[in-house]
């Protein structure tokens, strides 16, 4: 009997005793090709059960990771560290590529060409963590099964299978759902899908989006977050015309309180960035060709561009996963500190994921890279170990623009913790300044530009440990050093 019938076949036997759910007790393969050597006519449930097996199109069906983002990358890793990916584990995406660092796409990737651009396969995860290049050869050597360009679509909780947008019907045995976000896009009607419109999630996104840039002229970013100050960063070594666009009154605002952002937009403005601040915009206008030629605001005005990017936010993918249990607060798959989901043998991790935020006591949603890999780690850790610990994550957010070769100043700010109470703001920008969150006597967040490896280390131990500061002390500083001494005095 070959290899490959035999795995079918061990698939569809009742062969696992659950002692916990996410951790089970697998009887030794060759107990099980014991009993299958012993029988000599195959019975007709034999028969039934070879033919069951043979139904499926996925080989490996004890785990199976959908989604091919950060989370299914490190999940990867995970399992080959513990001996359990070889023949068992399978990730299913709807991406051509394996599993790559997502930042990159509105960093590095977006650099002309002749900037030393990022390309895969240098970014595939996990090199981002400091980890090995796992490319798609590394997938196959270590016995990974991957299902490229093919979205699950459907799930029959009761069966333990999913089918996929080409028709395959697939079989597991535990289930982790790494699906991440979509991008949030404009209605259709006031111009969402007109050429020359462009939203960032992926490789084909950001492709497209280069090939636009090469033949722009003038350049709207709409949105004030990441994906907005990433993209109008990059656009700086385009040499393009550069309009950011947004309904808030200052870049950032979830994070950067109005001093700091001030700062920053000086920053963009020095670098011929123009802003249009607490707009909205009323639809896309488009040319004969159909091509996007123009951004209408409410207030009746216009801004003439050929090339617009939305950067308005992103939904959590969780179709076809719905009935597997919504938090309708924060939205996503809720989950516990394991990422266990409400129904037996599912997980969810990643941006998706609804997980208790513990050192803040509430449930969050977290849509960062450093989450998408924590978490997976985490999970996976407790799959398959006696690791019960409750996942413990410290916010951490962090951005780097204008890197490029020949940038007058590059940017890498890193923030730890919670952005409540009093902000304290330390520095002048040049380079450094910080921002302490102080509530209730007690330190709660940090926000550091231009930091050394050393103070930007010590970030999240202030944040983690949220010690008692003199604020008064702090609000003396005279420089982003001393301020960083009477916080670390503090722990």
């Amino acid at each position: 009997m070959s290899s490959v019938v035999v795995r079918r076949l061990m698939a569809t036997m009742p062969n696992t005793m659950s002692i916990k759910q996410g951790l089970s007790l697998w009887c030794p393969q060759s107990a099980v090709l014991n009993r299958i050597s012993r029988v000599s006519v195959p019975s007709r449930s034999f028969r039934r059960s070879f033919v069951a097996a043979s139904s499926f199109d996925n080989e490996n069906r004890e785990y199976v990771v959908v989604g091919g983002g950060n989370a299914a990358g490190y999940a990867a890793r995970t399992f080959v560290e513990h001996g359990q990916a070889n023949g068992k584990l399978c990730i299913v995406t709807k991406e051509p590529y394996a599993p790559y660092e997502r930042p990159a796409l509105t960093k590095a990737y977006l650099f002309p060409l002749d900037k030393k651009p990022a390309r895969l396969p240098g970014f595939h995860t996990c090199v981002g963590a400091g980890g090995e290049r796992q490319t798609p050869d590394w997938y196959k050597e270590q016995g990974i099964e991957m299902l490229y360009e093919d979205p699950v679509t459907g799930i029959d909780i009761e069966k333990q299978t999913l089918t996929t947008n080409s028709g395959k019907l697939l079989k597991y045995g535990t289930l982790i759902i790494a699906t991440g976000c979509t991008a949030s896009r404009f209605p259709e009607k006031i111009g969402g899908n007109l050429p020359g419109v462009h939203y960032i999630r992926d490789v084909a996104d950001a492709d497209s989006l280069i090939s636009s840039l090469g033949k722009a002229k003038k350049l709207v970013v709409v949105g004030g977050g990441y994906i907005g100050m990433e993209v109008a960063a990059a656009a700086v070594a385009w040499k393009l015309d550069t309009t950011i666009i947004f309904p808030e009154e200052h870049l950032l605002s979830r994070l950067f309180t109005p001093s700091l952002a001030q700062k920053y937009e000086q920053l963009y403005q020095d670098s011929g960035v123009k802003f249009v601040k607490g707009a909205k915009i009323k639809h896309l206008e488009s040319g004969p060709d159909g091509r996007v030629t123009a951004v209408k605001l409410e207030d009746g005005s216009s801004i003439e561009t050929d090339t617009v990017v939305i950067g308005i936010g992103a939904k959590p993918a969780v179709s076809p996963f719905d009935m597997v249990g919504l938090n309708n607060t924060v939205g996503g798959i809720e989950v516990d500190g394991q990422f266990r989901t409400n129904i037996p043998g599912i997980f969810a991790i990643g941006d998706v994921a609804a997980f208790p935020l513990k050192i803040y006591n509430r449930i969050a949603r977290v849509e960062h890279v450093d989450h998408a890999r924590k978490s997976a780690q985490h999970c996976i850790k407790s799959l398959l170990t006696a690791h019960t610990h409750t996942y413990d994550y410290l916010p951490y957010f962090y951005s780097r623009v204008f890197e490029y070769e020949g940038s007058s100043r590059k940017v890498w700010w890193q923030f730890f913790g919670d952005n409540v109470g009093e902000a304290v703001e330390v520095g002048n920008f040049d380079p450094k300044v910080a921002t302490f969150w102080i509530d209730s006597g007690k330190l709660k967040g940090v926000l550091l530009e231009s930091g050394s490896p050393e103070e930007f280390q010590l970030l999240p131990k202030l944040a983690r440990s949220q010690p008692s500061v003199d604020i008064a002390k702090l609000q003396n500083a005279s420089s982003v050093e001393e301020a960083l001494e009477i916080a670390q005095a503090s722990l």
